[in-house]
């Protein structure tokens, strides 16, 4: 079989790398970030991608940055026959893709050239689409800018968040790059450059773009919970403190109350946004405590609210 050099961090890379084992590739190394701590206790955490490579007795590579590294020449020497990368989260270097005898592949989480960058799958929520999906395309040094080799496209439900649009796209991406790979080997592999008038961008999320605000609509706050979900979380700032919302629901109620207000807090806790729209909260979790369901939050701290009073803050 084919010798590989993989390239991952996060679950949908080790589902991918999973996939290569399976199928019998020769994984000559695999490059993941180094372990990262976690946590008020800043416990280190290894990497999904990780986990799966010492699961299977495979040598693993943490550069802190792959570029112009010790491990970057070590790897250049195994010279494979494919470099692949899913979700790893580093500038490769021309150098290095060089390396692949037959060619540099990623998985990437989205339709391209719409969504070049970090977080593809969240802002496919974020941004209220109906579908989305995965391409199997060439690395090159410019970001996301290959030829395409493999598309695979599936919608996006009402009741998907990241979480389950990761898991679902690691599959598909899986099963497309052990379809498209064997092309390669019978030169029967086609590649299609990207459309550069449609490219659409998908930087990392920033810190500012987790809060909730009232001039939101409630579908595009109701989006934004989803594409963040479950990390690293939206939230709202609920009587001046952080409240996250792992979970809401858009209401088909309007209100003329103003963006947010209190507008039932009895059998649900709703919130008034943006043009009359009404968002019922389903899941939070108030500052330094668990997650709780709608029902205990307002019973409890969202108990002492009236309903016309303006509890969100922007």
């Amino acid at each position: 079989m084919p010798s590989v050099i993989f390239l991952g961090t996060p679950k949908f890379g080790s589902v991918v790398l999973q996939g290569l084992i399976d199928a019998k590739y020769d994984i000559r190394a695999v490059v993941t970030q180094p372990d990262k701590k976690v946590g008020r206790k800043q416990v280190l955490h290894e990497s999904s991608v990780k986990q799966t490579a010492k699961a299977n007795n495979l040598p693993v590579y943490q550069p802190a940055k792959l570029s112009g590294s010790e491990e970057m020449a070590e790897l250049i020497k195994i010279n494979p026959d494919f470099i692949i990368t899913a979700a790893y989260g580093q500038f490769l270097p021309t150098k290095f893709l060089n390396a692949a005898k037959i060619a540099p592949v990623n998985v990437h989480g989205s339709l391209l050239p719409k969504y070049r960058g970090g977080a593809p799958i969240q802002y496919s929520l974020i941004n209220g689409d109906a579908e989305t999906g995965v391409t199997i395309m060439q690395m090159v040094k410019k970001m996301d800018a290959g030829d395409i080799y493999a598309q695979k496209s599936i919608k996006i439900e009402p009741e998907d968040n990241s979480g389950t649009l990761f898991e679902k796209l690691s599959i598909i991406g899986r099963d497309l790059l052990l379809d498209t790979l064997p092309k390669f080997i019978d030169n029967t592999i086609t590649q299609v450059p990207q459309d550069e008038e449609k490219v659409v961008f998908s930087p990392n999320i920033s810190k500012d773009q987790e809060q909730i605000k009232t001039t939101m609509t409630a579908s595009q706050a109701n989006n934004l919970i989803r594409g963040l979900n479950p990390d690293p979380g939206a939230y709202l700032l609920f009587d001046n403190k952080r409240l996250k919302v792992w979970q809401a629901e858009v209401s088909p109620d309007k209100t003329d109350l103003p963006a947010g207000s209190l507008v039932s807090n009895k059998k649900r806790f709703a919130l008034a946004f943006a043009g009359g729209s009404v968002l019922d909260l389903l899941e939070v979790q108030p500052n330094g405590k668990k997650r709780m369901n709608i029902k205990d939050f307002a019973n409890g701290q969202g108990s002492r609210f009236k309903i016309g009073e303006k509890i969100i803050n922007d």
